[in-house]
């Protein structure tokens, strides 16, 4: 008990003294890291008075799946913010992938994402692989805007994945998927047609 008292006095000393910092330097100013802020707040809290400042501090304090997506969009690989704010989560996205706003991330165990694109509010859950196929980094994924991914998902290879699609549990996607739609299964086919 009185380490985890220890854990959390620290933790709360560090957030009083870095987050400020991290707030003026990375977020203040950057559209990317906004999107992501406020499509996770949306998500997850039902507080609607809070400022951008506020849902930074209270979604990197309470939730290590924001903080994970934070400290990659950032390039920190400090081990003090490791410590303090995250979970081990062996979760990889690779730096080459090219991720717009608004990312949230649902317990992020056991994935890796290597994309070549992928645009705004990609939602994904844990076990998903995004990759290559035949090991040839050319032939990889491009997905589209307001997608959201169930758990234990696969999608792979030179496809692309339209806007406005959600992708069922378990999936494995290798062909091209229209927008507007629901997709599941080994493989993945329409399931139901999305009336935006």
């Amino acid at each position: 008990m009185f380490f985890v008292r220890l854990k959390l006095l620290i933790r709360i000393s560090t957030a009083k003294l870095f987050l400020p910092y991290l707030y003026k330097k990375y977020v203040r100013n950057n559209d990317i890291l906004i999107d992501d802020i406020n499509q996770n707040f949306i998500i997850r809290s039902q507080k609607s008075d809070f400022t951008l400042k506020k849902k930074f501090y209270h979604l990197l304090f309470y939730y290590p799946e924001f903080a994970f997506v934070f400290f990659w969009r950032i390039k920190s690989h400090l081990m003090i913010w490791k410590i303090l704010f995250l979970k081990n989560y062996n979760c990889k996205i690779f730096t080459s992938s090219i991720i717009q706003g608004g990312l949230v991330a649902y317990h992020p165990f056991a994935t890796v994402i290597n994309a070549r694109k992928i645009g705004k509010n990609f939602t994904f859950r844990n076990s998903l692989t995004v990759g290559n196929k035949n090991n040839n980094n050319e032939l990889l994924p491009t997905i589209g805007n307001n997608v959201e991914v169930g758990a234990n998902v696969v999608i792979i290879g030179d496809i692309e994945i339209g806007d406005n699609v959600i992708i069922g549990a378990g999936s494995v996607v290798v062909k091209n998927v229209p927008s507007n739609c629901v997709v599941a299964g080994n493989p993945a086919k329409i399931i139901k047609h999305l009336n935006l």
